[in-house]
C-alpha cells in the first residue's frame, strides 16, 4: 500500500526531514490523543465524557473500542502523509498503511458506524456519524483498491481523503467550543431554556462542520495539483500529446 512518491522535490533537491508543517501535525495530533484516550483506557465507565444512551449495555464496550483503533488510525495516518518517511522507507510506509487501514480505519469506522446509530445528542449528529462512518471507510478502502491495481496516483489521493476524515475529530471538537461560546448565550431565549435542545444543535453543528469543511479544502487541494506521481521519480507533469495521438482518426 506504498505511496509512489519520490524522496525528491520536483526541483531534484532532497525532501527535509521534518518540515514546520509535520512538526505541528503531531503536536496537534499528539496533544488531542493524550487528553482524548487516557480516561478510556482505565476501561472505567464512570471517566467516559460520553454518557451512554439508557439502556444500551454495549455502547461503553463500543466506545472505548472505537477511541483506542481511531487513535492508532490518527497516528498512522501522520505518519502516511510524511512527505520524507514514505520516500525514504516505502516498505515501512506500506506496513503503517496496513496498519492504518486494517488496525484502525476498519475497526474505528465499523465501531463509529454503530456508535453513530446510538448517539444520544440528537438526529442530526446521528446523520452526520453514519455518513462520516461510510465515506471514511469508503474513500479508505477506494485507496486500498487503487494501491493494488497500481495506481498511485489516485492511491495517494484517495488516502489524503482518508487521513482527513481521521483527523476531522479535531475540527470537531475546535467547532464544539466556537458554536458553545456563541450559543449558550441565548439558552433561554433561542432554545427557550433546553440545555438538551441547545447540546443537541451544538453537537450536530459541530459534527457536520467537523468533517465537511475539512474534506472540501482537501478536495480543493488535490484539484490544484494535477499531477502524476510515479515511484521513485516524484512529480510528473502530464505529457504533451504525440502526434499521432494528437490527429484524429480519418474516416
Amino acid at each position: 500500500m506504498a505511496y509512489a512518491y519520490s524522496a525528491q522535490a520536483a526541483n531534484g533537491r532532497p525532501a527535509r526531514r521534518i518540515g514546520a508543517g509535520m512538526v505541528a501535525l503531531l503536536l496537534v495530533a499528539g496533544a488531542f490523543l493524550a487528553y482524548s484516550l487516557p480516561p478510556y483506557l482505565t476501561l472505567d465507565p464512570t471517566r467516559s465524557r460520553i454518557a451512554p444512551p439508557a439502556g444500551s449495555t454495549s455502547y461503553y464496550p463500543l466506545l472505548v473500542g472505537h477511541v483506542v483503533f481511531g487513535s492508532v488510525a490518527m497516528l498512522g495516518g501522520c505518519l502516511q502523509v510524511w512527505t520524507w518517511l514514505r520516500g525514504r522507507y516505502p516498505v515501512l510506509h506500506r506496513r503503517i498503511g496496513y496498519l492504518y487501514v486494517f488496525g484502525g480505519v476498519l475497526p474505528a469506522g465499523l465501531m463509529g458506524l454503530t456508535l453513530g446509530a446510538m448517539t444520544p445528542f440528537g438526529p442530526v449528529l446521528r446523520a452526520s456519524d453514519v455518513l462520516l462512518a461510510i465515506v471514511w471507510l469508503g474513500v479508505t478502502f477506494a485507496g486500498v483498491g487503487a494501491a493494488r491495481r497500481g495506481e498511485y496516483d489516485r492511491h495517494r489521493r484517495w488516502m489524503i481523503r482518508s487521513v482527513v476524515l481521521t483527523l476531522s475529530v479535531i475540527t470537531n471538537r475546535a467547532w464544539g467550543v466556537v458554536w458553545f461560546l456563541a450559543l449558550s448565550p441565548q439558552l433561554a431565549t433561542t432554545f427557550g431554556g433546553s440545555e438538551t435542545l441547545m447540546v443537541q444543535t451544538i453537537a450536530g453543528l459541530s459534527g457536520w462542520l467537523g468533517w465537511t469543511i475539512p474534506l472540501l479544502a482537501a478536495e480543493a487541494w488535490l484539484e490544484a495539483r494535477p499531477t502524476l506521481i510515479v515511484y521513485g521519480r516524484g512529480p510528473v507533469p502530464a505529457r504533451a500529446p504525440t502526434r499521432a495521438s494528437a490527429t484524429p482518426p480519418h474516416g
